[in-house]
């Protein structure tokens, strides 16, 4: 029989932070197998103490940032990886806390799910040349992953087309929508055939986004983005369904200023 894998991703702004708000009752309530997690802004004991009494099973992988307090990716599973890594790019610019992968054997089968954190970029500023090195290397990572069975997961920082961004016409300019940045995302869809699950599900319609602004009423009016994915190889999207985005009920019962995207994956 196959197994139905569920994966979440979570950009949990400050794994403490998240959890003093609920995010142990989401946990709790939805039992994901695994869960890849963004901006974790955390050290390992850090995220043991959160997860001692929610899910005390757990095997935890984290790559932290260099800048404490900034960044961190982690893998959060009962399952035990075959592989997990950290390599990305060139020694010349500082992937910390932004990149992990971890291999797992499921019915004789590898799967790779990585957790990634893409800056978030500034026009004009050294944090964007930041940004497209980072790209530049996921274009050479994703091309050597293309043909297995592995799920990009996370917090991209860019939306792809204008049915990600409810106000497109206003961030033309601005980082996270930038015509470069955009042309990354053609290049993992089109030339490296990556399948954007969230939009195979939703092909015609805005969003439904995944971040909302903590400014104004942004979360209110669902004035959001959608930077938040699940990219699969053509092998693995084949067997993912249920594509959900978790959004909180109400602004007062968010638990961090992202929702988390969850699909299952049947091997």
């Amino acid at each position: 029989m196959p197994k139905t894998l569920n994966i979440a991703t979570i950009n949990v702004n400050g794994i403490r932070a998240a959890h003093r708000n609920g995010f142990g009752d989401w946990l709790k309530a939805n039992k994901p197998d695994i869960i890849t997690l963004q901006e974790v802004r955390a050290e390992l004991a850090d995220v043991e103490k959160v997860l001692a009494d929610i899910w005390p099973k757990a095997n935890i992988y984290l790559d932290e940032a260099t800048a404490k307090g900034r960044a961190g990716v982690a893998i959060i599973t009962e399952l035990t990886p075959t592989r997990t890594s950290t390599t990305f790019g060139p020694e010349e610019f500082d992937s910390k806390g932004r990149w992990l992968e971890a291999d797992f054997d499921v019915q004789g089968e590898t799967i790779t799910v990585v957790s990634t954190y893409v800056h978030a970029g500034e026009v004009g500023t050294p944090k964007q040349i930041e940004k497209y090195k980072f790209l530049d290397q996921m274009l050479v990572r994703l091309h050597e992953l293309k043909d297995q069975k592995a799920v990009i997961t996370g917090d991209l920082n860019v939306g792809h087309t204008e049915l990600d961004i409810k106000n497109w016409k206003g961030n033309l300019k601005n980082s996270g929508f930038l015509p470069e940045e955009r042309a990354y995302f053609d290049k993992f869809m089109n030339e490296l055939t990556y399948i954007d699950i969230g939009r195979r599900e939703h092909p015609d319609e805005p969003g439904p986004y995944t971040w909302w602004s903590q400014r104004g009423q942004a979360f209110d009016t669902n004035t959001g983005w959608r930077i938040d994915y699940h990219l699969a190889t053509p092998a693995l999207a084949a067997k993912a369904s249920n594509y959900r985005v978790h959004r909180a009920p109400a602004y007062d019962q968010r638990w961090t200023d992202h929702s988390p995207v969850t699909v299952d994956y049947s091997i």
